[in-house]
């Protein structure tokens, strides 16, 4: 497998700013997960204070999966949400307009040829859609390493261009019970314990993911121990570019902000790709499905934000840019008690 050069966040500027948080006109403590937040920022770039979030960037991963049949919408709606996110019409185009956040879409595996759309955000495209993952692999032999390369080209051209916050978005129906089955498979979890609703679909549709993803993972066996494999059984083309981009968002020691239980499952496999990796991830927000829980507590993640949220497209994390704002402008901005006097 390979190895992965990711450097180390600063410890001495992490110890700096719990210094100077303790120093600031507060009780030690008072601002809770936010000075936590201070310091890891600071532990990140390395400074006290660390530098405004000026340039945080959405990459929206789109493609599709053979259990779309399992959703409550027609697989037809991924090709048709590119064209929404190129329009700047979509939820997270909104919300990242707020907060001054760009939105990049590619189309990775989107059972469309979108000739449609502009060449850049075809130029990444691995393959149209996947296999129906309880009867066949979702990946040819040799895709899922393509895929997590392009990942990895795409993080370095956001960060090449000034990013200096990354955001995995995500666009597909049938995700959820594609991220269920790769949390499920790589932890060793139930499938009833990491399935949920997904788009919306009623109990008896539940049911019936929680059979196909129980199905997907024993057919998958002793695969599953390998990451790549596990992609390539379980996964699709887009999970395998989103830890991609996660592994080298790290190696280029630029903090991530994973988004929702798509990312989160994304980050589970990147986390055996490359362990140290997680260094550089945060947990945007708390979805609603269940399996971003598992793979959050398995990453040792707390989410930022909670707000019910369970859109994708990396409409959550956007949420938290404002609190990790916050975060910097305390220890950047607060005065000091030795200054009382």
């Amino acid at each position: 497998m390979t190895s992965f050069d990711i450097p180390a966040p600063d410890a001495a500027a992490h110890a700096a700013a719990l210094e100077r948080l303790d120093a600031l006109v507060k009780p030690v403590g008072a601002l809770g997960r936010l000075e936590e937040l201070a310091a890891w920022l600071c532990a990140a770039s390395g400074q006290v204070p660390p530098p405004p979030i000026e340039r945080p960037r959405v990459v929206v991963f789109a493609g599709d999966h053979g259990v779309s049949r399992l959703s409550a919408y027609p697989r037809e709606v991924t090709a048709a949400m590119v064209r929404v996110f190129l329009a700047g019409k979509s939820g997270v185009n909104v919300l990242a307009r707020e907060v001054g956040a760009g939105v990049r879409v590619l189309d990775i595996a989107v059972d469309d040829d979108l000739s449609d759309v502009p060449a850049e955000v075809r130029a990444w495209k691995v393959r149209r859609g996947s296999g129906s993952i309880e009867a066949e692999d979702a990946l040819e032999p040799g895709e899922a390493a393509r895929a997590f390369e392009v990942g990895r080209r795409v993080a370095d051209a956001e960060v090449d261009d000034g990013a200096d916050l990354l955001i995995p978005g995500d666009m597909g129906i049938g995700n959820t019970a594609v991220a269920a089955a790769l949390v499920a498979a790589a932890l060793g979890v139930p499938a009833e314990e990491v399935v949920g609703t997904g788009t919306g679909v009623d109990e008896a549709g539940r049911a019936r993911k929680v059979a196909v993803v129980r199905a997907a993972v024993e057919r998958a066996g002793e695969r599953v121990s390998d990451p790549f494999e596990l992609l390539t059984a379980l996964g699709s083309a887009c999970a395998a570019a989103t830890a991609g981009f996660l592994v080298q968002g790290a190696v280029r020691g630029v903090p991530v902000l994973l988004d929702g239980v798509f990312s989160a499952a994304a980050a589970v496999v990147a986390a055996e790709i490359a362990p140290e990796a997680v260094r550089w991830w945060l947990a945007g927000h708390r979805s609603t499905e269940p399996s971003q829980a598992v793979a959050l507590k398995a990453l040792g993640l707390t989410p930022i934000v909670d707000l019910g949220l369970r859109l994708g497209e990396g409409s959550g994390a956007v949420q938290a840019i404002p609190t990790l704002r916050a975060a910097r402008a305390i220890i950047a901005d607060m005065g000091l008690l030795v200054d009382l006097a």
